[in-house]
């Protein structure tokens, strides 16, 4: 058989091979400005005031701002409507395009086309099919909700998400975002408790508006992420075995250079990745997707695109699109984009920073300092109401972001800590320790003491000093957002953003219970609020650190303040089950007990398939690829020897190949031993019956083989003749575009 690892290299060397996607040039649209095909393959505003009636139009619109359901002779019109809209735009199928627990998206593709009573084939879209959908739900995740032969599960329509039209080579289909639950009405999605936590935290977060200014009746939280990426040339990545079984390098002795020259971060992007930027941001801009941001990330190969803000239900929608057509438009130019939380050891991981706020309906930026005493206080309000929800649920958000790829990344690299910690910067440090000071104080001059609190002073050394000057913190201020920065690059951000939206809306009900007992005690509603922000700041002042997360002093300084340092994601998980949080999201609303054990088990189950996926890719490589081509070295260095020998040389002049084939047999004897006791481990843990225990043992009593085989394997690597090794290594991989 060819080795693949060569002819990718040989290929490489034909520029004319790499460039096949150059020439796509987002449809010939690369000369033309963003805001003329921005949306065009969006059911927007534009198009749903071109398409659809004045009534159902209103109806739609209604329907978005509001919540409200649809009447059904409404979504009859609204479903041709939009059916007209997208025939005119070449579209011959749709689908309920959906998130499932899998951590990808789905879709059932079904034609316009169809045939009348009569014989005669029509195009037809009612607004049943837009409504709802029946798509089987037994190969999907449920946890147990369902049994094995209770296939059926519904797709619902979600208004507030546009439906776009996905290109797929030649063809278009329409694609309608959806929740998907099961035939009992459980959520098996991701999207469904997004909208729920989203619904919670609008409620609560309006009426603690209300004690600033009366005309806010809404407010929506705000999602911009940054989606970090590698970058690989397909063939070589065709040619590693774990980078399509895994999407990461389970073995690959570090390259001379990585990235210790710091040389790549923000430098000029190649001129191949610029290509597929290029096509990547114009499929994008046509799905309403505003990209505003690229660049060259800290490691090599490794980039980043990031949005402009969103409500958090469209930016979450966007995301799971941009992976998906990132992986497209890869294809194109002969690339595969790497999603994996650490795809390469010793170097940067990539992470998706959630960078999360709240907005009324007023144009307020709930997290943004005012100007004046009354918006202060109100800034105050929602900033120390956030630092007390991380505190107080410090473990269910850890969870949150749990996973095998995201437990190789924590902590390594610049890659934040498992530890939840809040960064605010020295600044606003100062303005929580005068609160908490001055508020302990009877006040005789209640209005002056508040005017005293001039944050305002403070606003330029705020904007300045805090954005994102800790890399090390999971979860920063920076300015006028909250970063959740140890989100994974693979996760849908809508795990985190359901946990974080469900604890703003429970910590902020409970915030106003606090101040209107306070008032109902005639206390003034300013002096009410400062009191209990101070009190609040009180209880949860431990979570706020703005030093080293990697310092050994910090896991110490963490352990007295009671944080919890969850490490690996069997453990983290268990906090989704925990009283406090079956209370948590039972009383927003947002989970039943069932649904939450159902997840639970369905995270548990994919942690462990990973691992055991990795655990296999291993011994494959080992087998097939890394221990022949060793043992083919191995016999050529006795060969060489013997010949040596035979010419009547002395010991000498051959000790240098006698050392070397004797450090190429110990590895090989290591690399045996240890993959064989890795698969025994994993049959034993095989048998496991408890889902809990099972992942436990796949992380404690297999996971820890990997590093010992991957360290001698990487040590074969450095003493095998190049020639010798087929699998394509670091400094191809990051280097050669």
């Amino acid at each position: 058989m060819e080795n693949l690892r060569f002819a990718a290299l040989e290929d490489i060397q034909h520029p004319e091979s790499t460039s096949k996607g150059n020439n796509h040039s987002g449809n010939g649209m690369n000369h033309t400005r963003i805001t003329a095909f921005f949306g065009s393959n969006v059911f927007n505003r534009k198009a749903m005031r071109e398409y659809l009636s004045d009534e159902s139009f209103k109806s739609l619109t209604t329907s978005i701002q509001s919540g409200s359901k649809i009447d059904r002779k409404m979504a009859g019109q609204i479903a041709a409507g939009m059916k007209t809209w997208a025939m005119d735009k070449g579209v011959s199928h749709y689908t309920h395009w959906f998130q499932p627990l899998t951590g990808t998206t789905a879709e059932k593709h079904d034609a316009f086309f169809s045939i009348s009573k009569d014989g005669t084939p029509i195009e037809n879209f009612d607004g049943d099919s837009l409504v709802q959908q029946e798509p089987d739900a037994s190969s999907f995740p449920s946890g147990g909700l369902r049994a094995t032969f209770e296939a059926r599960g519904y797709t619902a329509w979600d208004p507030s998400s546009p439906a776009f039209i996905m290109d797929m080579g030649s063809g278009k289909t329409l694609c309608i975002p959806t929740v998907f639950i099961s035939y009992t009405g459980e959520s098996l999605d991701y999207k469904g408790p997004l909208l729920k936590a989203i619904a919670s935290l609008d409620k609560a977060a309006t009426e603690v508006c209300n004690y600033f200014d009366k005309n806010v009746t809404r407010v929506t939280p705000t999602l911009g992420w940054e989606q970090e990426y590698f970058l690989i040339d397909a063939r070589l990545a065709d040619a590693r075995p774990d980078l399509l079984m895994c999407e990461r390098t389970v073995v690959g002795h570090p390259p001379a250079k990585g990235q210790q020259l710091e040389d790549h971060y923000f430098g000029t992007i190649p001129e191949r990745a610029y290509a597929f930027m290029r096509d990547l941001e114009i499929e994008c801009y046509k799905l309403g997707i505003p990209l505003k941001t690229r660049h060259n990330e800290v490691a090599p190969a490794q980039f980043e695109c990031a949005p402009i803000f969103e409500d958090v239900n469209i930016a979450v929608d966007h995301n799971s699109l941009l992976m998906d057509v990132m992986n497209k438009v890869a294809l194109r130019h002969q690339f595969r984009v790497l999603l994996h939380e650490k795809p390469f050891a010793g170097i940067n991981g990539s992470g998706k920073h959630n960078n999360w706020s709240m907005s009324t309906d007023t144009g307020v930026n709930l997290l943004s300092p005012g100007k004046t005493p009354k918006t202060n206080l109100m800034f105050l309000t929602f900033f120390i109401n956030t630092i007390k929800g991380a505190y107080d649920y410090a473990d269910v958000l850890r969870a949150s972001i749990a996973s095998a790829g995201n437990d190789f990344r924590l902590g390594a690299n610049e890659a934040p800590p498992a530890i939840i910690s809040v960064f605010i910067g020295r600044y606003l440090h100062e303005v929580l320790n005068e609160i908490e000071t001055r508020v302990d104080h009877k006040f005789d001059e209640q209005d002056e003491a508040i005017l005293k609190l001039d944050l305002h002073r403070h606003i330029p050394e705020v904007l300045l000093d805090n954005t994102d000057r800790n890399r090390t913190s999971p979860f920063a201020f920076t300015g006028n957002k909250f970063e959740f920065r140890a989100v994974g690059s693979s996760a849908n951000c809508a795990s985190a953003m359901t946990v974080l939206n469900t604890i703003m809306a429970e910590t902020l009900t409970q915030f106003k219970k606090d101040v209107d007992k306070l008032i109902d005690k005639g206390e003034k509603k300013e002096i009410a609020i400062l009191q209990v922000l101070q009190n609040y700041i009180v209880k949860s002042k431990d979570i706020l650190f703005d030093g080293d997360g990697y310092g050994e002093e910090w896991v110490k300084e963490a352990e007295k303040r009671k944080l919890p340092n969850i490490k690996t994601t069997p453990h983290a998980l268990e906090a989704l089950i925990s009283s406090k949080s079956i209370k948590l999201f039972r009383d927003m609303g947002i989970y039943s007990e069932k649904e939450l054990h159902a997840r639970y088990e369905i995270l548990l189950e994919d942690y462990m398939k990973k691992v055991q996926i990795d655990a296999r890719v291993i011994g494959d490589l080992c087998t097939s690829f890394i221990l022949p081509s060793a043992i083919k070295y191995q016999n050529h260095l006795i060969s060489n020897i013997k010949g040596l020998k035979e010419i009547g040389l002395k010991e000498d002049a051959y000790d240098a190949q006698k050392r070397i084939l004797a450090k190429i047999s110990e590895h090989i004897q290591i690399i045996t031993r240890n993959v064989e006791d890795m698969i025994e481990a994993r049959k034993k843990a095989n048998k496991i019956k408890d889902a809990h225990q099972r992942a436990v043992d796949y992380c404690e009593k297999i996971k820890p083989y990997f590093d010992i085989i991957r360290y001698h394997c990487d040590k074969l690597e450095f003493l095998v003749d190049d020639e010798y090794w087929k699998l394509p290594k670091y400094r191809e991989l990051l280097f050669l575009r």
